[in-house]
């Protein structure tokens, strides 16, 4: 005799329904999850490859991988790889360029003037500015309790990655107000790109690999645009610079796997959130990417301060007022 559980049932149901209605908040946060694993394994790599020349073979991989994935959905599933209009394509395209191309360029150059952490917090200002961004333009409004658990998140993220460290840029003091304003532009690409692609989303029925691989087309082509005037200006963006060190197998493989995960998935993911969710709302939750460095940190034998642990309680403070204000 089968015993039935309606009280079991129901709770499964609840579950469910919950997952789907933050569809966008879970996928923004396993965007920063895949973001923040990648930046794990991509640390010795920079010792081989220029930033730049990390974003090209990056966005190359990527955009390959996602032909495939794109391939594979028409015919193994018969889903359309088409239903974007000329217009969709081109706000793609441009978010692509603004966010990847010029955005991420801006980014590694703020990291050379700045170090890391400091480029970072710079770019803790995207989120707000997607919201204010994404209000203007596309109308999106925000309860209050959404508004204070972006401001929660943004303090608690910023308060980790503000700590002391002997982490500093390789700019003269004169140049460093260059790294500033490399940062803002970053964080304001950023900001930009998630409004544009928001708006392209809500337009289209496409899948998020299919925009994901339109936004990425169009950030490696302007990656490949700059690299030789890059080049050009500093022979240490290329791969034969000086003091590099010869990629390995290994470090090949490892860079393989970073990709997947960080690009590949994390920009799929990141499509998908803002396919489900405001673009401040995903641009805060993205933002988290620094505080799942930590137990990543925490397991390879780093030691993580208290004030970390702090900061990280914060924002997670601060993403459970999100999910409960959604």
């Amino acid at each position: 005799m089968l015993l039935h559980s309606p009280p079991v049932t129901a709770g499964y149901r609840r579950s469910i329904q919950g997952i789907i209605a933050h569809t966008g908040e879970i996928a923004a946060l396993a965007a920063a999850f895949c973001w923040a694993l990648s930046t794990v394994m991509n640390r010795p790599i920079g010792l081989s490859l220029s930033p730049l020349v990390m974003n090209l073979f990056k966005g190359m991989i990527a955009v390959a991988l996602l032909c495939l994935t794109v391939t594979a959905g028409y015919v193994l599933a018969g889903r359309s790889p088409g239903g974007m209009s000329g217009g969709v394509v081109v706000l793609l395209a441009v978010s692509g360029v603004v966010g990847i191309g010029l955005g991420d360029t801006a980014f590694f150059a703020a990291l050379w003037h700045l170090g890391s952490r400091r480029a970072l917090l710079l770019g803790t200002l995207s989120p707000p500015l997607a919201a204010v961004i994404g209000l203007l333009f596309l109308g999106e409004t925000m309860s209050l309790g959404a508004c204070a658990g972006i401001g929660l998140t943004v303090a608690g993220v910023a308060w980790v990655i503000t700590e002391r460290s002997d982490q500093r840029g390789h700019a003269p003091p004169g140049r460093l107000w260059w790294g500033v304003g490399l940062g803002v532009f970053f964080a304001l690409t950023q900001a930009v790109g998630a409004v544009i692609s928001r708006k392209a989303m809500v337009d289209t029925q496409a899948g998020a690999e299919m925009t994901a691989l339109v936004r990425l087309i169009a950030g490696t082509l302007t990656v490949l645009v700059i690299l030789p005037f890059a080049i050009r200006r500093n022979p240490n963006a290329s791969t034969t610079a000086p003091r590099k060190k010869p990629m390995t197998r290994r470090g090949w493989a490892l860079f393989f796997v970073a990709v997947v995960t960080g690009t590949y998935l994390g920009i799929w993911l990141q499509q998908v959130a803002l396919d489900h969710t405001h673009a401040g709302i995903a641009q805060t939750l993205q933002s988290t990417s620094p505080l799942f460095v930590l137990p990543i940190a925490a397991v390879l034998g780093e030691r993580v301060s208290l004030r970390a642990i702090a900061g990280a309680a914060v924002a997670v403070g601060g993403i459970v007022l999100l999910f409960s204000s959604g």
